[in-house]
């Protein structure tokens, strides 16, 4: 290719782009993320705060430890370092599922896939955006998106893949007549079993698997001693999973203890005083299923 040509080219790709075309290799940074900790992350940013990688990688941190504001200062730094870099505007779209601005999570989470369709911690983020709607088809459909893709998602967000799959499948069975009871129903538990593959140690695991216990009737497998095992270990492995804290509060009402069902419910909203799962279990709703007819 002659001087002139590249140099019309490198013009091209200028103004379609924007003049930036940094990308970040976001497999390998939220692997890293889940292995490391805030002060091993702080210590590398420390030697270079301008580390676009470096910051991103301490803004998946942040989200993992549920320090939600901390990570959107840190998203929003490196957005004004790349303001067209998709992992920052994820980020970003992420922090504010968490804190319940759905309209504007669930339009910036769409324009990501459209834009960046190979970026799948988005489709991760608007399933769960779908299932806290009670959208539990669209949940599923874009967890078996993840779930396809196999070993191209890292490790954490395929095993929420099969989390959020079995989530979506046992609220269409539960709603569902008895064909989508034996569609969904059926392999429910063996999602939850592979997500345990992958991330044995996993506080949402935990929860998938006490979730199912909890609410599974006892001829499919239900059981409240397993449930309540499984969400005393979610809640050991990441004490800030405010719904782990709510399915617990269910098993203790199960079990006739009030104050512990009154306590791990208030833990759970002060925690998250938005959390879809609490105030739906407050108000006797049941959107979510209430075991035993919590209302």
């Amino acid at each position: 290719m002659g001087f002139k040509r590249m140099a019309i080219l490198t013009i091209v790709i200028f103004l379609f782009t924007g003049g930036d075309t940094f990308a970040l290799d976001w497999r390998r940074l939220h692997a890293q993320a889940d292995k490391n900790t805030l002060e091993q992350i702080k210590a590398d940013l420390g030697d270079n705060p301008s580390s676009v990688e470096s910051s991103y990688t301490l803004a998946l941190i942040y989200l993992n430890l549920h320090r939600d504001q901390e990570a959107e200062d840190t998203f929003r730094k490196i957005s004004g370092l790349r303001p067209q870099l998709t992992e920052a505007k994820w980020g970003l779209a992420e922090v504010a599922r968490r804190k319940h601005r759905h309209d504007a999570s669930q339009k910036a989470l769409n324009e990501i896939i459209q834009s960046d369709p190979g970026f799948y911690p988005a489709y991760i983020s608007l399933a769960y955006l779908k299932y806290s709607l009670r959208d539990f088809q669209g949940a599923l459909e874009l967890s078996n998106k993840i779930i396809k893709q196999g070993q191209g998602v890292d490790l954490s967000n395929r095993t929420r893949a099969y989390l959020i799959s079995s989530g979506a499948k046992g609220m269409l069975a539960y709603y569902g007549g008895i064909l989508s009871k034996l569609v969904h129903g059926t392999v429910i538990l063996r999602n939850l079993r592979i997500a345990e593959k992958l991330s044995p140690g996993s506080a949402e695991v935990q929860f998938g698997l006490g979730s199912f216990y909890l609410l599974a009737p006892p001829i499919a497998g239900g059981s409240l001693n397993k449930a309540q095992a499984h969400l005393e270990a979610a809640i050991k492995a990441d004490p800030f999973l405010a719904d782990a804290h709510v399915r617990l509060a269910q098993v203790y009402k199960l079990k006739g203890d009030r104050p512990k069902y009154d306590m791990y419910l208030n833990q759970a909203l002060s925690i998250d005083p938005g959390n879809e799962l609490a105030l739906d279990n407050k108000q006797g709703l049941c959107n979510f299923i209430c075991p035993g007819g919590m209302n």
